[in-house]
């Protein structure tokens, strides 16, 4: 699997971190910028060259984004064709969260597990300002690590957004 990364100013430093840690753990790694440090770059110019790869490679590829919220990096994603981007900016657990099933979580990153799980994200947004670098790094390692689960019902919900985004209703 191919790892794109892509990051403005505000992530750079991190991107260069996660660069290392993903190639320590042997995945291919392309680095769609920043290739330096610039506090006048403009994120689209490096998120949108890291979603066109995922958009064009959606089985076979995965794009990490970062930015100082990560919000505007993945409605830029979003934007392409394929790409189901999830965004993450820490993983607050509290005690008064709890599903339908009265089921709660006490894992601050079963959210990413579940972009995964139920919606093959794609692409994942990283929220540097919300996050240490140790946390952005667990979240990556568990977001790669963590399959789709080919539920049909997860099956049949990304069809339908597929069909949105081709102006299928």
């Amino acid at each position: 699997m191919k790892i794109y990364l892509a990051s403005d100013h505000t992530g750079f430093e991190l991107k260069e971190k996660i660069k290392n840690f993903l190639k320590e753990k042997n995945y291919i790694v392309e680095d769609c910028g920043a290739y330096e440090l610039n506090k006048d770059d403009d994120y689209p110019d490096f998120i949108s060259k890291a979603a066109e790869k995922v958009s064009n490679d959606p089985t076979n590829s995965r794009g990490i984004i970062l930015g100082g919220s990560g919000q505007a990096e993945m409605m830029l994603a979003n934007k392409y064709e394929n790409v189901r981007c999830a965004l993450f900016y820490g993983g607050v657990v509290t005690s008064e969260a709890v599903d339908v099933t009265g089921r709660k979580s006490e894992d601050p990153y079963e959210i990413v597990k579940l972009t995964r799980l139920h919606n093959d994200a794609n692409v994942l947004s990283i929220g540097v300002r919300f996050l240490k670098k140790e946390e952005a790094i667990k979240a990556i390692d568990v977001w790669l690590e963590t399959p789709f689960s080919n539920d049909e019902r997860h099956i049949r919900r990304i069809k339908k957004i597929a069909n949105i985004e081709n102006g299928n209703n």
